[in-house]
């Protein structure tokens, strides 16, 4: 799953009303249908005595959403933990073998203005040990009574099933348990047979509904899936957990003018005329063996545009208007390339016979990986060449290039429980650069994972309130604790380190072992040191050579916290290794066997060679080749291959900035934004002095290439938050003015006046970087060029002048400094936008305005869905968190509006976590931490779920900021003072 982020105006729609009595008929059909499946396939002429209960008992159900709102047994309000329905995780006893689920989503409001499916499903498993209890996955499903008991039982194979003594709902655990009066014996197989109805809620977790208004006004409504991490039960009694793998024959029934897709393709569609109503029922193939949390299903009226890849199918679906104006072409032009790429990467061709790619206008996380029919928000996988950015681009291709990686590993190979999410994801993130690259070499993508993963990450791993990769399998129960774990540790240092072990024993060797692993696996569930054992055996076979077993160098990289700085001293060559904490001061809790000291593979240069890879293996040692004296410099983690960050003696850092002086280009541009990066962090952490870190920054007036700037611009907006409430922000604007003026002169040169697009993705990343940062800054030409592009448009709506690279930095000017007029004019424009990148642009921008009351009337708007959609509500108040005079609206109102926000979103949500760093970025004085443990305290009773420990590393960062100011503050204002005293 990728990390992740028009206005639907509510018109009345002729919906197709069914009667009472032909939704029965359908829905007994469909039981009917299943069975005489089942009976095929068990090659029995059983039959089960339920059929009768349901076409009576599913046409008119009530509370959907309420578990314990049927008949029969419910769960007792005292939980016994030595009962196994109040533990977290399954018992070990049975085995699905395979599932047929039958699903008829409702597509308009019944009576109670609710939106509902029904279905039913039958799971055929393996007893692996005798019990006398079923215990499966049941989440807000409200189920017909077969009988006096929620489900039926029979044997498969010839055998007789015990008969059921009860059955209830547990609704803390999710669990629907059936007592028997007997044991099921091992080795049998039994079917488990239920009918259900549920809601299809606007909530973006399992089987739930999208909705849009079409170009004339009218609102469909999408009913689609996301099952990761545990919300396949929401759709279906199953069990939900990853290592439970089993086959799947999905049937949707649905209105014969939507489609239907699931994982694999249709295998037969009949039509059926009910009371002058069409409606389809499409049964598709039976899926390979797979995971719960990777079934999808859609039915929509999307269209589609295909391809070919060798013999895969490729179809991009979306919004028919979005698919007719070519939103869908780009995607379908890389994913084929992509697809061939890792089919030679992992030596395995691609699965299924068909890659379907769904963007769907609402959607919780970036994007899903469900095998064969992978699920997207629309700004993930839609571009448009008109309103898209570059940057849209990128998202695109690199979203696309994470979800397709993980069709072999995480859904051929899956990990067997979540504790090891880190590899499943940190691998998906590693190497969708790799396959993007592949569709896009001209972009040099690859170099981008150290300023998209590797620093961002560190900032979080760099606090005591981190955690290892690894979690023990036990730490992990919960729903909320698998989606708490769902965050950058998992994805970007994930791939930091992958991508670290992959430079140290090679790419080819990492791909050999990688090879292996998937052959050796194919279709089941692994741990991580599987992957390790695999690695292991090519290093060996390659004699590659290394300082220990690959497990032993990568344990201390996934089972403990953190990272380490690497100081070296070139007056006499020796280096040590700290953890580095970016307030050192502070307890670590945590323990760790292996003392907070790491295998370090230590890449270098000298301004006259480059050496060979030198191990530290132990908290220090000596390198008499890292001996330099001047006016030669040494130069640590070349490309920033390690994940770790580097220190030097004083003597060696005045070597460095003096080269950046009189030549910059010598040292390669990843490491030009190493030596930023790192010398503000060093400084934050109090290993340096701040204005040594400030100093690394004024080589940039005659720096043009975009990663140094990006890394200077990163670290430098740290000192904004902490600043821009203070005097020192006067003046640090003046300093920072000067330094962009000569990169903003050089792109309004080469772009003729901001006409030419220049050419590559970091130039025209770097472009963007000058106009937003001249324009932020009140750099006089940039903001008469936003009021220029404002007037324009004013007097030709329809033509937008702004090119898409600049419409971000533009937006913010035009609502910074144009009043209420522009604010209105932007939110017409997103009203009317049909386009999801254009709308993200001006969503955003709407955040820029300097005034509290428009600003708090926005924060208003994002608790109102046909004003701001749901899964833009928590991004939404990040934007307008982000501006000085919005931060303090934005805190309070979390603050009060903590039980609504938590209340709709639930606690498994992924974006509490943004929403709390957000808030309280700028946290930096002592009342301000009293407010953050105030809030803490305030809402235990609800708590904060998958922001938990987000609320830990904010009070964490808030502690650290406010020493940080308070020792730096005058120092900081005195170099700004100095460095623009002449100008």
């Amino acid at each position: 799953m990728a990390a992740g982020f028009f206005i639907s105006r509510t018109v009345g729609i002729v919906a197709i009303v069914l009667a009472v009595g032909a939704v029965a008929t359908i829905i007994a059909l469909s039981v009917v249908y299943a069975q005489e499946k089942n009976k095929v396939c068990s090659g029995t002429d059983d039959t089960t005595t339920t059929t009768t209960a349901a076409p009576t008992a599913t046409a008119a159900p009530n509370a959907t959403a309420a578990p314990n709102a049927t008949a029969g047994s419910t769960a007792t309000s005292t939980a016994d933990p030595s009962k196994p329905w109040n533990r977290w995780r399954l018992p070990t006893t049975l085995m699905p073998d395979y599932y047929e689920v039958t699903l008829q989503p409702f597509l308009t409001p019944d009576a109670n203005n609710m939106y509902l499916f029904k279905g039913n499903s039958s799971v055929v498993f393996v007893c692996m040990q005798a019990t006398d209890l079923i215990i499966i996955h049941s989440n807000k499903l409200n189920y017909t009574m077969q009988g006096s008991f929620h489900v039926s039982l029979e044997g498969v194979d010839g055998s007789t099933a015990p008969t059921i003594s009860n059955t209830w709902l547990v609704t803390t655990t999710q669990y629907l348990v059936v007592q028997l009066n007997d044991l099921l014996k091992k080795g049998q197989r039994y079917r488990l047979f239920s009918i259900f109805t549920g809601e299809l809620a606007d909530d973006l977790a399992g089987f739930y509904r999208s909705e849009y208004v079409d170009e004339s006004g009218v609102k469909k409504v999408v009913a689609t899936t996301q099952m990761q991490a545990a919300d396949a039960r929401k759709a279906f009694p199953c069990f939900d957990e990853p290592a439970m793998k089993a086959n799947f024959t999905v049937t949707l029934i649905h209105p014969s003018d939507h489609k239907a897709i699931s994982n694999m393709p249709a295998q037969s569609t009949q039509q059926w005329n009910t009371n002058g109503e069409m409606w389809n029922v499409t049964v598709f193939q039976t899926t390979p063996k797979m995971s719960t949390y990777l079934l999808a299903f859609i039915v929509s009226q999307f269209d589609y545009v295909h391809n070919y890849s060798e013999n895969v199918l490729i179809r991009i679906w979306g919004r028919p208007k979005a698919i007719a104006d070519g939103q869908g072409d780009y995607a379908v032009k890389v994913t084929g390339p992509i697809l061939s790429f890792f089919e030679r990467h992992y030596n395995t061709a691609y699965p299924l016979p068909k890659s379907d790619q769904v963007g769907l206008p609402d959607f919780n996380a970036g994007a899903m990986e469900n095998w064969g029919l992978v699920t997207y928000r629309e700004n993930s996988l839609l571009f448009d060449n008109a309103y898209s950015s570059i940057g849209n681009k990128e998202r695109v291709l690199t979203v696309i290039a994470h979800e397709l990686a993980h069709q072999w590993f995480g859904n051929l190979v899956t990990l067997r429980w979540w504790n090891d999410l880190w590899l499943n994801e940190g691998f998906a993130s590693y190497v969708e650069y790799l396959g993007a690259d592949s569709a896009e070499p001209s972009w040099d993508i690859k170099d981008l994972m150290v300023l998209n993963e590797v620093y961002p990450v560190m900032a979080t791993d760099a606090l005591t309130s981190s955690h290892p990769l690894t979690f023990r399998e036990d730490e992990i129960n919960t729903p909320a604790q698998i989606s708490e774990i769902f965050d950058s540790i998992a994805y970007s240092k994930g791939a930091s380190v992958l991508r670290m072990l992959s430079d140290f024993i090679t790419e080819d060797v990492f791909k050999e072992g990688l090879q292996s692993y998937l052959h050796t696996f194919a279709y089941g569930n692994t741990v991580y040191t599987d992957l390790w054992d695999h690695l292991q055996a090519a290093v060996v076979k390659n004699s590659v050579s290394l300082p220990s077993s690959i497990s032993d160098i990568m344990d201390r990289w996934t089972l403990q916290m953190g990272f380490p700085v690497v100081t070296v001293n070139t007056l006499d060559g020796t280096v040590t290794q700290n953890y580095f904490l970016l307030n050192r001061s502070s307890v670590v809790e945590r323990p760790s066997v292996f003392n907070y000291t790491w295998i370090v593979p230590i890449t270098w240069m000298t301004d006259k060679t480059t050496g060979d890879r030198y191990w530290l293996t132990t908290s220090s040692g000596t390198n008499n080749q890292f001996k330099v004296s001047s006016p030669s410099w040494l130069l640590l983690n070349l490309n920033v291959s390690g994940y770790f960050r580097v220190n030097y003696n004083p003597e060696n850092w005045e070597q460095l900035l003096t080269q950046l002086s009189t030549d910059h280009q010598v040292i390669p541009v990843i490491n030009r934004a190493q030596i930023i990066d790192d010398a503000f962090n060093l400084a934050r952490a109090k290993y340096i002095d701040v204005t040594l870190a400030l100093r690394t920054t004024r080589f940039l007036s005659k720096e043009t290439a975009y990663m140094p700037w990006e890394a200077a611009l990163n670290n430098l907006h740290y000192f904004q938050l902490m600043f821009d409430r203070s005097e020192v922000f006067g003046v640090m604007t003046r300093y920072i003015q000067k330094q962009v003026t000569p990169l903003f002169d050089h792109y309004q040169n080469i772009t003729n006046n901001w006409v030419i697009i220049p050419s590559g993705l970091m130039n025209q990343y770097n472009e963007i970087n000058a106009i937003s940062t001249a324009c932020s800054y009140g750099i006089p030409r940039c903001q008469v060029l936003a009021t220029n592009y404002f007037r324009q448009w004013k007097e030709n709506i329809t033509h937008n002048p702004i090119a898409p690279n600049l419409r971000s930095a533009i937006y913010c000017s035009i609502v910074a400094t144009g009043g209420e007029e522009a604010w209105d004019f932007i939110w017409d424009r997103f009203k009317e936008a049909t386009v999801v990148s254009e709308a993200d642009k001006l969503r955003t921008a709407l955040a820029c305005s300097p005034y509290p009351w428009i600003l708090n009337r926005y924060l208003q708007y994002t608790l109102d869905p046909n004003k701001i959609r749901k899964q833009d509500a928590t991004a939404t108040i990040n934007s307008i968190a982000s501006n000085v005079v919005g931060q303090p609206l934005a805190w309070d109102f979390v603050r009060s509006n903590w039980r609504t926000i938590f209340g709709q979103y639930g606690g498994g949500s992924f974006s509490f976590s943004r929403l709390i760093l957000s808030v309280t970025q700028r946290f930096s004085t002592e009342f301000e931490l009293e407010q953050l443990m105030q809030f803490k305290a305030d809402n235990q009773d609800i708590g904060f779920g998958s922001g938990t420990r987000a609320l830990e590393q904010a009070l964490e960062r808030t502690r650290a900021n406010i020493d940080w100011v308070k020792e730096n503050e005058k120092k900081v204002l005195a170099w700004f003072q100095g460095e623009t005293a002449a100008s």
